[in-house]
């Protein structure tokens, strides 16, 4: 009887310390999938030149294979995710990352743009199906208490790609061609493959019975404030991101962008790092903080943009705002779905991508219209709207 006593005790205890633990080769798996997933997307724009001398075309023709590439997920994310809520998540995470190695194994060999766009429209559609699955997926795999911080962990690769692999990848398409730095993700997406197959579990699909629609998750409390918060940061970040060249340039900066954006992406990483310590107790106040951390950065971007110093203290402000938001945005949504994270997340990707594309739209006509000043009051107005929205949803959504 004390045998067995104790033979219980021990399952007890080897229970309870499982339950503490996270699967990080499952979560790593999924982080470098997301890293995969931003190099690919963002890899050819720092390579305009070189692609366009080697498919024979202009640099704005060559610019399109990054539009195509969001119009892809952009358009993909919602109908892939509703149609495939019944099929296993593992094959289904598989299908989305070997579209990426036959994307980019096509761009890395195709001489023809019609096909390299076909390409990289596939390569957008995978990325639609992988980020409506990703969150959903590290939060099955880690433990109740666990779930946020299993989500920032999978979430990792996104700023180290933008910080460390996109520029990366663009030195290194200067040294060794373009065509080999799409052939190195084809090979990295391989290790991923069967890093996927021995570390990251299977989950069933949901029966017929249990799958919600489109229009039953949306009127969910608290997905409507969420994916609201989404729009207008994004869209605020984006606004000055994709315009950092023409705002600094005109306040005497412009050769310093690279030094600027690095400031910014190193203070992502401490961001990304931060929110996965914190995110399971204080996902409403880290998302307060975020708001409220981007604002001071465009107060100061706009009051004191003659003083270089400040600049760059505004850099590391707005990096230390934006590099955990996804993780944040992610984490608030699967926790407010519950079983129906998935579609939850699909609506938050084509959220996420609609503020991408209206970002570099309001910030062109910005620009045209008012020049770079108008650009940091405009993003004041969106970051107020994001903050009262989130100090309102404190019942469903930020709670």
């Amino acid at each position: 009887m004390s045998v067995v006593s104790d033979k219980a005790a021990s399952s007890s205890v080897a229970a309870s310390l499982a339950s503490d633990r996270l699967p990080w080769g499952g979560l790593l798996a999924l982080s470098l999938a997301a890293f995969i997933t931003i190099v690919t997307e963002a890899l050819p724009a720092g390579l305009l030149p070189q692609i366009g001398a080697g498919l024979g075309i202009s640099e704005s023709a060559a610019g399109q294979l990054v539009t195509v590439y969001a119009v892809g997920s952009l358009l993909a994310a919602i109908p892939l995710t509703t149609f495939t809520q019944g099929f296993r998540r593992r094959p289904l995470l598989l299908a989305a990352i070997t579209g990426f190695l036959v994307a980019n194994t096509i761009t890395a060999v195709s001489g023809s743009y019609a096909l390299t766009l076909v390409a990289r429209f596939v390569a957008g559609v995978s990325a639609g199906l992988l980020w409506a699955l990703a969150a959903g997926y590290a939060a099955r795999m880690a433990p109740e208490h666990l779930k946020g911080r299993a989500i920032a962990i999978a979430m990792a690769g996104t700023p180290l790609a933008l910080s460390l692999g996109v520029p990366a990848g663009t030195f290194l398409g200067t040294i060794i061609g373009w065509r080999a730095c799409f052939g190195l993700m084809s090979g990295l997406t391989v290790i991923l493959i069967f890093w996927v197959l021995i570390k990251v579990p299977d989950f069933a699909g949901k029966p017929p019975g249990t799958r919600r629609s489109l229009m039953g998750v949306f009127t969910m409390p608290g997905i409507r404030p969420v994916l609201f918060v989404v729009l207008t940061y994004v869209l605020a970040h984006n606004i000055l991101y994709t315009y950092i060249a023409p705002f600094l340039d005109a306040v005497g900066m412009l050769e310093r962008t690279d030094a600027v954006l690095l400031v910014f992406g190193l203070a992502s990483l401490v961001s990304i790092w931060g929110v996965g310590i914190l995110i399971d107790s204080s996902l409403r106040e880290l998302t307060l903080v975020s708001i409220v951390l981007f604002s001071l950065s465009a107060v100061a971007f706009w009051i004191w943009s003659d003083v270089p110093a400040v600049i760059y203290a505004a850099a590391g402000s707005w990096g230390l705002a934006f590099g955990g938001c996804a993780t944040l945005f992610q984490t608030a949504s699967a926790k407010t779905a519950g079983p129906a994270a998935d579609l939850a997340q699909s609506m938050l990707v084509t959220t996420w991508n609609a503020a991408i594309a209206g970002g570099g739209l309001i910030g062109g006509v910005l620009l045209d219209s008012f020049g770079v000043a108008a650009f940091a009051p405009s993003l004041l107005v969106l970051l107020v709207a994001s903050f009262v929205v989130t100090i309102r949803a404190c019942r469903h959504g930020f709670p």
